[in-house]
């Protein structure tokens, strides 16, 4: 039974988050789909209620994510194009000598790729890069329903990892390859999202599907660390802790292909990705450093799945 001061606090915060983000960046039609989802599925019975509230860890992240519109971390902090550009070459770069698409030379892994890509791994590395959000998503639904513990566990780290990324963004503002590869190392704030590789596989398909994504981007300048390759470490982590068995060969494949496919692709640098999985690494020993050794924040993530459960 729902109580009156329950529906006042949900109506006040939608209609709050509603004002203050058309105020801040606009007004979208996905932020009122969010406001109608989440008050659907709040009155609409109690499973669905209790699913929609556990399911806020991930409003938040999308919430604070859409924010940074407001706030571009290139406004704060100088932007690294090309000093990220040579970084990437000196550590990894490839040495030809000769060859197609390429003049001999030292060249950063995306522009090899970029230079010798192909139908099949275009199709490849796009599925797998659909992949980013929809896995934790589907594997956060699957704990949800098995073990409300291991769901606040996982949702919260993965939480804490976007929170950590999204630190770095502002104090290390960084161009993604193909912005070198486009506009060179001058900089230009107002530079639109762009699919990069990913739009052979809209154009083989014949899709918008990442056209649609990256019109939506909320900062180019934040490629540093790649949040891209950060999730699927954490859903493989929390995997094989809540051992999962065969499943976990599926999310390690899925995890090194959205590695590969974001140097692939030119959306990311190898040093990005190196980074997106430092900082998911971190993520999750500073999440489980708080639940072992934090007593009230453990007794907290426990009486929220215990609030999740059905009563008898």
């Amino acid at each position: 039974m729902l109580r009156s001061r329950s529906i006042i606090t949900v109506t006040a915060i939608s209609v709050a988050y509603l004002l203050l983000a058309a105020w801040l960046i606009g007004y979208k039609s996905d932020q009122l789909f969010l406001v109608l989802l989440f008050n659907t599925l709040f009155y609409l019975s109690g499973p669905t209620r209790r699913f929609i509230l556990g399911f806020s860890v991930f409003i938040v992240f999308w919430i604070i994510f859409d924010s940074m519109k407001a706030f571009p971390n290139y406004r704060y902090n100088m932007v690294h194009i090309e000093s990220i550009y040579r970084a990437e070459r000196s550590v990894f770069g490839i040495h030809l000598i000769n060859g197609p698409n390429l003049v001999p030379g030292i060249v950063t892994p995306n522009e090899y790729w970029s230079a010798h890509s192909n139908s099949f791994l275009d199709i490849l590395t796009g599925l797998f890069y659909l992949c980013w959000i929809p896995l934790p998503l589907a594997f956060a639904g699957y704990l949800f329903y098995k073990d409300k513990n291991a769901f606040f566990r996982f949702s919260l780290t993965f939480l804490l990892v976007n929170l950590l990324g999204f630190v770095i963004y502002y104090a290390y503002p960084a161009a993604p390859p193909w912005y070198v590869q486009q506009y060179g190392f001058g900089f230009n704030p107002h530079t639109p999202g762009n699919t990069a590789g990913l739009g052979r596989f809209d154009s083989l398909l014949h899709v918008s599907v990442f056209a649609g994504l990256y019109a939506k981007s909320s900062n180019v300048f934040a490629a540093m660390p790649s949040l891209h390759a950060s999730y699927p470490l954490i859903v493989l982590y929390y995997g094989i802790h809540t051992r999962q068995g065969w499943i976990n060969l599926l999310f390690g494949t899925i995890m090194v292909g959205i590695w590969f496919a974001a140097v692939y692709t030119s959306h990311h640098y190898v040093l990005d990705v190196l980074a997106g999985i430092t900082c998911g690494l971190t993520g999750i020993i500073l999440f489980n450093y708080l639940y072992r050794k934090v007593a009230g924040f453990r007794r907290w993530v426990e009486r929220c799945a215990t609030a999740l459960s059905p009563r008898p």
